[in-house]
């Protein structure tokens, strides 16, 4: 159990405060709290920005809770919230700095994170093996299947375990390749028993309560949830790197908000540019499948690759009937030699339907080779629509992501300032993202704006308070009267200049957009030059060696 710690601000502290203030200013839709602390020394700190705001919509099923700074002994208390993209990019759903360790903190931090993110809980969640953080998750994400680190595991384990690591050398193999190979709980628990008793280690308390909370960190217990993961080896040196590179052990808090933004800008660019992969260059097929084809149009470049590479294998691993029941076939999965790795395939041929013991669908969102193996043995050309995730695919960020959004305002009266202008704000980037695609339906999507405009300059105009200065102007004095037709104007000339206004942040938006895609584009260039002044160098290099001989 982790003890209760205390840290303080300091005085950079109020360089972080001061920022979340402004923040908050320019943009109303940012979110930030403070946990109760009255003069703001030594009390938890949760932000929140849109963009995360508007990510989790898209990715929020799986989460990362990051505390590596309390493992390696990190300056500033600086945690994260964090998730997988569509191209298996991190992504941001928050950050936190956390002065006070106790368990009311920690389900002061899940408790308002989450009424940041509207009360939507993820499928799962990923954090470091700590009692306190457990407390939190079970009471504030009863729902969420809470996982941990065990990378931290293995880490402290042979911390733990010191002289045993030192007398036997084979000990962590043996030890990694139990927790990472087993295929069921059953093989598990039979090869876990006959390890301690080769090492005799089987009285060692450290691996008894380690052993007690398998189901939570040994894989083959979790293959049922989905968290995301593209491969077993990712993450190997801990939960997450989205601030890898800009935030460690020697980040003072002073310099703490500069790297922050300078991640986010990182990976937002690295985002981009993956999506303009995704979008301009063409994949190399390496079969004659339909199947694969139709991955290459859906799936963003990372995830077909993935998917490629599962489908190949189907080559080398044949799918053979041990079982019909008429409606549901049961198939046998091994690669060639490897008859004892075999899995088994449930199949329903009237819902092209199945299941696979490896349980990797469920667990990353890709479908595995022993599925496909029998979809080639059935003769299913295309991939089923309930096997292909939208989160992974290169239309993740289009459709409705706003569910249920009008349950949150109070007698759906559009709710506080903040709530108005971030419904508005998120409604609005969908028209973007939808009227860019095109000029058909850019076209389409200016007109629908163009005429929401006036829409929204009549109601204003009919507001409560336009009906006020209007009754005042309608009176029998010249003198009020006159007094209200200069209001009027001035209201008229007050619209016209918010028009003005929203007008050019339109076209600033625009404008920066461009420049994305510019950017993305220049650096595509770029690498590609690299790539073909390489391929020059080697081959008039080969030129000389030649012409030596």
């Amino acid at each position: 159990m982790s003890s209760t710690r205390h840290r303080t601000l300091g005085g950079g502290g109020h360089h972080v405060l001061d920022h979340l203030r402004r923040t908050q200013a320019e943009n109303p839709s940012f979110f930030y709290a403070i946990q109760g602390d009255n003069d703001h020394t030594c009390g938890n700190i949760l932000w929140v920005d849109d963009t995360s705001r508007l990510n989790y919509t898209y990715f929020g099923d799986t989460v990362i809770f990051d505390t590596t700074y309390r493992r390696n002994c990190y300056r500033v208390p600086f945690a994260s919230f964090t998730g997988l993209n569509h191209h298996g990019q991190p992504v941001l759903f928050g950050c936190a700095l956390i002065f006070n360790e106790s368990e009311s903190s920690f389900i002061w931090l899940f408790q308002t994170w989450l009424r940041a993110m509207s009360d939507r809980c993820p499928i799962s969640i990923s954090a470091d093996p700590d009692h306190l953080i457990q407390m939190a998750v079970t009471k504030i994400l009863p729902e969420t299947h809470l996982r941990f680190n065990k990378w931290s595991i293995f880490k402290e384990t042979q911390e733990k375990l010191a002289h045993i690591y030192q007398s036997y050398p084979t000990f962590e193999t043996e030890f990694k390749k139990c927790i990472n190979e087993t295929e069921t709980s059953s093989e598990f628990e039979s090869s876990w028993v006959s390890l301690l008793e080769r090492y005799f280690v089987k009285g060692n308390e450290w691996l008894q309560s380690m052993y007690s909370a398998r189901q939570q960190w040994v894989p083959v217990y979790m293959r049922d949830t989905f968290f995301g993961e593209l491969s077993i080896t990712e993450g190997s040196g801990g939960l997450n790197s989205f601030f890898e590179g800009f935030v460690n052990a020697s980040t003072t808090i002073q310099m703490l908000i500069k790297q922050y933004e300078k991640a986010v800008a990182s990976w937002n660019e690295k985002e981009l540019k993956a999506d303009y992969d995704t979008t301009n260059t063409k994949p190399i097929l390496k079969t004659p499948s339909p199947m694969e084809k139709q991955a290459a149009n859906l799936y963003t470049r990372r995830i077909f690759m993935k998917f490629q590479e599962e489908l190949v294998e189907t080559l080398a691993n044949p799918a053979t009937k041990i079982e019909d029941s008429g409606t549901v076939t049961t198939y046998r999965v091994a690669k060639f030699g490897e008859d004892h790795k075999a899995h088994t395939v449930s199949f329903n041929s009237f819902e092209t339907k199945a299941s696979c013991s490896c349980q990797m669908f469920e667990n990353s969102g890709i479908i595995c080779r022993h599925i496909l193996a029998v979809f080639r043995a059935k003769n299913v050309l295309t991939l089923p629509s309930q096997y292909v995730l939208k989160r992974w695919t290169r239309n993740a960020k289009t459709g409705v992501v706003l569910e249920d959004r009008a349950s949150e305002l109070p007698n759906n009266s559009g709710g506080s300032l903040s709530v108005r202008y971030n419904n508005l704000r998120q409604e609005a980037i969908k028209y973007i993202e939808e009227g860019a695609k095109s000029i058909h339906v850019y076209n389409v999507a200016m007109d629908a704006l163009q005429e929401a405009e006036k829409k929204v300059a009549a109601a204003k105009r009919k507001s409560p308070t336009a009906t006020a200065d209007g009754a005042l102007g309608n009176g029998g004095n010249k003198d009020l009267h006159a007094a209200g037709d200069t209001q009027t104007v001035a209201c008229q000339s007050a619209d016209e200049k918010e028009k003005r206004i929203r007008e050019l942040t339109t076209e600033l938006e625009s404008i920066n957009q461009r420049c994305e895609v510019y950017r993305a584009n220049l650096l595509a260039v770029l690498r590609d030059m690299e790539e073909q002044k390489l391929k020059l160098t080697v081959k008039v290099q080969n030129a000389r060696l030649s012409l030596k001989e």
